[in-house]
């Protein structure tokens, strides 16, 4: 009897103790609101199928060479990117017209000569001290044995993404709804030698980390891996909840209420053998306790190859992808209250 009594008084206990998280949860999903979300949406619409198909091309065309890092390519590309920001009326940290956080090649090994990671941003207008990055890899592989590794999935359909990003909360703030926090749109080196670029810029940050709010990065979601081909209409998302619960239900309820993608977290599991959340960029930025989320469309049979060609690229689900981070990181600026980093 007394065994039964004991367990029973666990088992009440063990309800209360999940029905306060529950709670907890529900609070949490209670808080998330889209204000104006129409007003995000007809802005989520200038983030254009046909605008990101001309940039991918651009970027993934022979003219940069597979940007590898340090190469002349990635130089060319790095001052595309620079001359979009400036067209664009999109801003430096740096100062003016200076856009390159330059990485000596001291910094790196393997006779990789010196480059940079490209930096713009928008100022908030209420919290300007805080900041969320949004990052995509600009380098890819180069040239190799004469064949150029044009890396249109990996990771020009990111880069894109990023610059059609920037030109969206641009637009916005012309209308006057700039973002009330700081964004920075952060293009890096060297992921694909060691995720270098990143680890340079978490080591000498633009922005104090304890001020970075949250890291969105994007690397690859132009394709379709082969577990959704019978249902393209997804993006794995990675990292969401390591770091911050709030971040994972701000992501899920941005999706619910403009993209309706499925959102898969197969490869955000403890136990996935590719250990994808340590292989791209935001892992930095998490090592640092800023919470992340890393958008990933999985690999196929062009990933690391020279036919990742801007042909093979779906571009309205590139749309719907990009889509769906612009609302994630309109939340994250213009929320009453910043993100909480609450598993640390």
């Amino acid at each position: 009897m007394k065994v039964f009594i004991f367990a029973s008084a666990l088992s009440l206990v063990g309800s209360c103790a999940t029905k306060r998280y529950s709670e907890k949860i529900q609070d949490i999903k209670d808080n998330i609101v889209f204000e104006n979300s129409q007003q995000i949406k007809e802005i989520s619409k200038t983030i254009d199928s046909s605008e990101l198909k001309k940039l991918v091309y651009d970027l993934s065309s022979s003219e940069f060479q597979g940007r590898k890092t340090g190469e002349l390519g990635y130089h060319k590309a790095s001052n595309y990117i620079k001359d979009y920001y400036i067209n664009e009326a999109i801003s430096s940290p740096l100062g003016e017209n200076n856009y390159y956080q330059q990485i000596p090649e001291s910094f790196f090994s393997d006779d990789i000569k010196s480059s940079q990671n490209v930096i713009s941003y928008i100022k908030g207008t209420e919290y300007p001290d805080e900041v969320i990055i949004i990052s995509a890899h600009l380098d890819h592989e180069g040239v190799k044995e004469d064949q150029i590794y044009y890396g249109a999935d990996d990771n020009a359909s990111g880069t894109a993404a990023l610059m059609e990003i920037a030109q969206a909360f641009k637009i916005a703030q012309k209308k006057g709804f700039g973002p009330k926090r700081s964004i920075a749109f952060l293009h890096l080196t060297g992921e694909e030698i060691g995720l270098k670029g990143s680890t340079y810029y978490t080591d000498h940050p633009v922005f104090s980390l304890k001020n970075t709010v949250a890291n969105l990065n994007i690397d690859m979601i132009g394709r379709v891996d082969e577990k959704h081909i019978e249902n393209p209409e997804y993006i794995y998302v990675i990292g969401d909840d390591r770091l911050s619960t709030e971040l994972h239900y701000i992501s899920e309820i941005a999706n619910d209420t403009f993209t309706n993608l499925e959102l898969d977290y197969e490869l955000n599991k403890e136990s996935d053998i590719n250990r994808y959340y340590y292989r791209s960029d935001h892992y930095n930025f998490a090592l640092k306790g800023v919470p992340v989320i890393f958008y990933f469309n999985g690999e196929h049979e062009d990933y690391h190859k020279p036919t990742d060609t801007p042909d093979k690229i779906n571009y309205p689900l590139l749309q719907k992808r990009t889509q769906l981070i612009f609302t994630t990181a309109w939340y994250l600026a213009n929320s009453k209250n910043r993100i909480v980093a609450d598993k640390k």
